[in-house]
């Protein structure tokens, strides 16, 4: 990114451990003219599992995909409001939304290998960061791999084409790509969409094990698998302007998991999870 964030970064050793790695205050996100996404305030946790809830349209992968700043790749979206990353503000001027990327790694809803080896899938982001040595990438390319359950299953044929996986070895490679590069943050959207349930499984167990070194942000549609993975949830809905009709995401509610689908606060909250709208 920049010394600015990279200092944020080294000044982090004297946070304390509840400080929250994401301050969101306030965010609005416009496509031209049209607000898809308003006033969103919520928190990300260290070393916790944040879900996205909500009904289609209603804004989860857009406010994901401004932790990475990913919306700077669509012409004509704009951000208001902050987003603060370790104190840092990730819209700031001089901050690089390359460098960004570099720290807040994103996996996507199909897993999307690259047609190369499962080794060079895994390195292609060392590479690039500047790693050459092979012994390094040796060792880079071994503990991702195990870091994210794949290693017993592919030791063997790492040379070997990463398309030839399973959709979901697919998606752990595409994490273990993802943690190669060492980020602090991971986020998900819609990881398991398109995996049956076994392998959704085998990612949910995998995110529960990277909790410990990362705090990954998830969206789902999956309600039973928000309250089975994560420590907070967070429940979109969409509003609708009568005189436009146009359609708007909104944050209803934000809070533990737990409350919110045993004692949710709002009453639009209890109404989708239990089913009886969405």
């Amino acid at each position: 990114m920049t010394d600015t964030l990279h200092d944020g970064l080294a000044d982090d050793s004297s946070s304390t451990d509840d400080a929250p790695v994401f301050v969101t205050s306030d965010l609005s996100v416009y496509y031209g003219a049209y607000r898809a996404v308003r006033n969103v305030s919520i928190d990300i946790r260290q070393n916790e599992i944040t879900s996205f809830i909500g009904p289609s349209g209603c804004g989860k992968t857009t406010v994901l995909r401004c932790f990475n700043r990913m919306n700077d790749l669509i012409v004509g979206a704009r951000v208001d409001g902050s987003i603060l990353y370790r104190g840092i503000d990730l819209y700031g001027a001089d901050v690089s939304a390359v460098e960004v990327r570099r720290h807040i790694g994103m996996v996507f809803q199909k897993p999307n290998p690259l047609p190369k080896s499962i080794y060079d899938n895994i390195a292609f982001g060392p590479r690039i960061n500047g790693v050459r040595k092979r012994s390094e990438l040796d060792d880079i390319v071994e503990r991702s791999l195990v870091r994210a359950a794949l290693w017993d299953e592919v030791k063997d044929r790492v040379k070997a084409s990463a398309l030839g996986l399973s959709g979901g070895q697919q998606q752990r490679l595409c994490i273990a790509r993802t943690i190669a590069v060492e980020p602090d943050v991971i986020l998900m959207d819609e990881p398991c969409s398109a995996l049956d349930p076994i392998a959704t499984g085998r990612i949910e167990e995998l995110m529960q094990e990277l909790k410990s070194d990362y705090s990954i942000v998830i969206v789902t549609h999956n309600m039973q698998q928000a309250a089975r993975v994560s420590d907070r949830t967070a429940f979109f809905t969409v509003e609708v302007n009568p005189e436009s009709d146009r359609r708007t995401g909104v944050l209803v509610e934000f809070d533990s998991t737990k409350k919110m689908f045993s004692n949710p606060a709002d009453e639009r909250t209890e109404n989708y999870v239990t089913g009886r709208f969405g």
